[in-house]
């Protein structure tokens, strides 16, 4: 199946996609950097330092004495045997990206995909978490500036 074909009947969405691969997290009191991007061009997402904290205990590894806010919804999901298959990041408005979350749970024979619109620092965080890949439309990479490493 092609990612594409995961978009039928969304034509907001109907687009090429683009593969990003996750840079790197930067984090400042007042914010968090994000940086994802693809070889050619890198960009961040800028999100609040609480969420950046918690990308920075998955990212690491850290031990967390109580399961978090992302654990606990990772937990359901696979109890109920839903899977996270893929993110998307399909718009971006000012300075503020949109993000869907695609869920994938069998019912039998009978494959249910399911969309969910998400903020992109917790997308981005539940695709690291199950090793889902994060996907941007070519329009979104086309309108994001490039940041220098």
């Amino acid at each position: 199946m092609r990612n594409h074909d995961m978009l039928e009947g969304h034509s907001d969405m109907l687009s090429e996609l683009v593969l990003l691969s996750f840079d790197k997290v930067m984090q400042t009191r007042a914010y968090t950097v994000v940086v994802l991007g693809t070889e050619e061009k890198k960009f961040a997402i800028y999100t609040d330092p609480s969420t950046g904290r918690t990308l920075q205990l998955f990212l690491t590894g850290a031990e967390k004495p109580r399961p978090l806010t992302h654990d606990l919804m990772n937990s359901i999901l696979r109890a109920l045997d839903v899977k996270i298959i893929q993110v998307v990041i399909y718009d971006i408005q000012d300075t503020i990206y949109f993000a869907r979350l695609f869920l994938e749970q069998m019912d039998g024979d009978i494959r249910h995909i399911i969309e969910i619109d998400a903020r992109p620092s917790d997308s981005i965080i539940f695709a690291l978490i199950n090793n889902a890949p994060i996907y941007c439309t070519k329009e979104v990479l086309d309108k994001t500036i490039p940041i220098e490493d």
